[in-house]
């Protein structure tokens, strides 16, 4: 029984993976450029999806802690967890009836699609240490992510296929194949997240008092954990360094294929390079926990952050596909690795009996700090009317968490935590 709840739990991060890959990543930033922003300047329609990105993070980031704490405290993970998945698989099925100039429907589907991706994952997350025991919990965590990164891979593969060959499968244009691919993602998010909805069950919670409500004990307990950091002085300064580079990094993500599309790069180019991303980032992901052990977590990780910096600045002078690909490769092969060496080191530095609310307090400020990228390089390619300028503004994001994750004494940071 364990098992088949094991396979269940990780099949769902092969189904909503299909919303990070096809949509925020890939097709819909190339979509709503060509389609939905027809007609607007291009610097504005990079802007645009800049501001609605920011919007998105912003209000998952806003609810997190409402979440965190109905998770803890609530026997209705499963409940939330359909209706926030329901949530993204109906924005991301209606994406396909934005048409062309319709960009603020398309950003409000984006917002939508984003709460569902992001609130689903809150409650998602919250049934691992339930399916999995705790010996195994770090096994069952890597097979849900790398069952993700393949099920997004394989969907982007089919939907890349589909764009670039359309008359193949009788589809008149690129237009109505992207169209498809939205209504795919619902269709796949949908029939992969069946198992998960019928095999979990909920173990029973402590229930709040009356005169308490979520809102207010998930607002109290981040209060409480940002009071405590004061105790944890290197531990607090890693934190500061994760949300600037972070979020730099977040940005790369969401806002590569749009920019690319506003500096010329072609559209197949600029999926296909993507799905190259994609599946260079999985077993560079491995390759990178095992630099670790040989070169120490902090300088496997600032090694990453060098590799960022020297991609901001390649993506400033960047003016065609190859130089995309050659980008995109890079991004594969640093992605997974900065973000899964930053939790491992986060976590050497927690109090060995609060890692649930630190862990907690770790992934809602992370939201929080994600929302000033986007805004930045809309903000700077909207005054500037270049959004090359965009780009070359995210360095400020890496230069700082780096001089500050260098000043992080991961082994004074281990002991602070005793």
């Amino acid at each position: 029984m364990k098992k088949k709840l094991i396979r269940s739990w990780a099949m769902y991060d092969w189904a909503n993976s299909a919303f990070a890959t096809t949509i925020t990543a890939a097709i819909l930033p190339v979509y709503y450029y060509d389609v939905a922003a027809k007609g607007l300047d291009q610097s504005l329609a990079s802007s645009y999806w800049g501001y609605s990105n920011s919007i998105a993070v912003f209000t998952v980031a806003i609810l997190s802690p409402v979440l965190g704490a109905i998770s803890d405290y609530s026997s209705a993970k499963k409940q939330f967890l359909r209706f926030f998945a329901y949530m993204g698989i109906i924005a991301s099925i209606l994406l396909a009836f934005v048409g062309e100039g319709d960009y603020i429907l398309a950003s409000l589907l984006l917002i939508i699609g984003t709460i569902g991706f992001s609130g689903a994952n809150v409650f998602y997350d919250a049934f691992l240490p339930e399916v999995a025991d705790e010996h195994d919990i770090d096994r069952v965590s890597a097979r849900g992510y790398a069952m993700g990164y393949l099920g997004g891979g394989i969907l982007l593969a089919i939907n890349v296929l589909m764009l670039l060959k359309h008359d193949w499968f009788g589809i008149p244009n690129a237009m109505v194949a992207s169209q498809i691919a939205f209504i795919t993602v619902g269709i796949w998010w949908f029939a992969f997240s069946i198992p998960l909805f019928k095999n979990i069950q909920e173990e029973k919670k402590v229930r709040l008092k009356r005169t308490q409500s979520y809102a207010a004990i998930g607002l109290t307990r981040v209060g409480q954990t940002l009071k405590e950091l004061k105790h944890y002085k290197q531990l607090f300064i890693f934190l500061i360094a994760f949300w600037l580079y972070n979020d730099g990094i977040s940005t790369i993500i969401k806002m590569a294929t749009i920019y690319g599309k506003d500096i010329g790069i072609g559209t197949n180019d600029l999926i296909t390079a993507l799905l190259i991303t994609q599946f260079v980032g999985l077993p560079c992901t491995f390759a990178f926990g095992w630099l670790s052990s040989k070169i120490s977590a902090k300088k496997a990780l600032l090694l990453s952050l060098y590799i960022y910096v020297a991609i901001v600045l390649l993506g400033f002078f960047m003016s065609s596909a190859l130089h995309f690909y050659l980008l995109a490769i890079c991004v594969g092969l640093v992605q997974g690795g900065a973000q899964a060496l930053s939790r491992s080191i986060f976590g050497k530095m927690v109090p060995a009996n609060r890692h649930a609310e630190f862990y907690g307090f770790f992934g809602i400020s992370s939201k929080f700090a994600a929302v000033f990228g986007p805004f930045l390089f809309g903000i700077v390619g909207q005054l500037t009317g270049n959004s090359r300028f965009g780009i070359i503004s995210l360095l400020v994001f890496f230069i700082v968490g780096i001089i500050l994750l260098h000043r992080v004494n991961i082994e004074k940071g281990i002991e602070e935590a005793k």
